[in-house]
C-alpha cells in the first residue's frame, strides 16, 4: 500500500455541522439553538463556574493556608552540574545561563550540594547551601554571595 492511497475507515470522519444554511439542512431557522431563553442570545451564557444560583463550588470548598507574596523562587543548580566549566572559572549567573544550566534566572541562583565537584571554581551566586559551600571550598574554590 501506497502512502498516496491510504484512506481513512469508514465512520471515523464526520461532516461539520453547518448551522444557519437554511430548512433542509436540518440546522436552519434557530440554528439548533432552541426557541428563546438566555443560551440562544448573541452573547448569551453563563460564566465559568457559575451553578445557577447555587452557591458555586470555589466558593463551597474551605480555604486553607497562605501565600507569601514576597517569596524568592530561585533557579537550582547543584554543584556536580558545575564540572563543565575548567579549573578556576568565575562562574557568575550570566555563564550559567549562557552554558544552559539556568533556563529562566527567576529571582537569582541558587547552588545545592548534591553530586561531587571536582574542580576549583570561583562562584558568584545569589545564594549557596552550607554542604554545596563546603564541597567549593574542599576544592580550593571561592564562594562570593551577590
Amino acid at each position: 500500500m501506497k502512502l498516496e492511497q491510504m484512506k481513512s475507515p469508514p465512520g471515523s470522519t464526520k461532516k461539520s455541522k453547518r448551522v444557519g444554511r437554511g430548512p433542509g439542512s436540518g440546522h436552519g431557522k434557530t440554528s439548533t439553538r432552541g426557541h428563546g431563553g438566555q443560551k440562544s442570545r448573541s452573547g448569551g451564557g453563563v460564566r465559568l463556574g457559575f451553578e445557577g444560583g447555587q452557591m458555586p463550588l470555589q466558593r463551597r470548598i474551605p480555604k486553607r493556608g497562605f501565600t507569601n507574596k514576597f517569596r524568592k523562587e530561585y533557579a537550582i543548580v547543584n554543584v556536580g552540574d558545575l564540572n563543565v566549566f575548567e579549573n578556576g572559572t568565575e562562574v557568575t549567573p550570566e555563564l550559567l545561563q549562557a552554558q544552559g544550566l539556568v533556563k529562566a534566572m527567576k529571582k537569582g541562583i541558587k547552588i545545592l550540594g548534591q553530586g561531587d565537584l571536582e574542580k576549583a571554581l570561583n562562584l558568584k551566586v545569589h545564594k549557596i547551601s552550607q554542604q554545596a559551600q563546603e564541597k567549593v571550598l574542599a576544592k580550593g574554590g571561592k564562594v562570593e554571595v551577590i
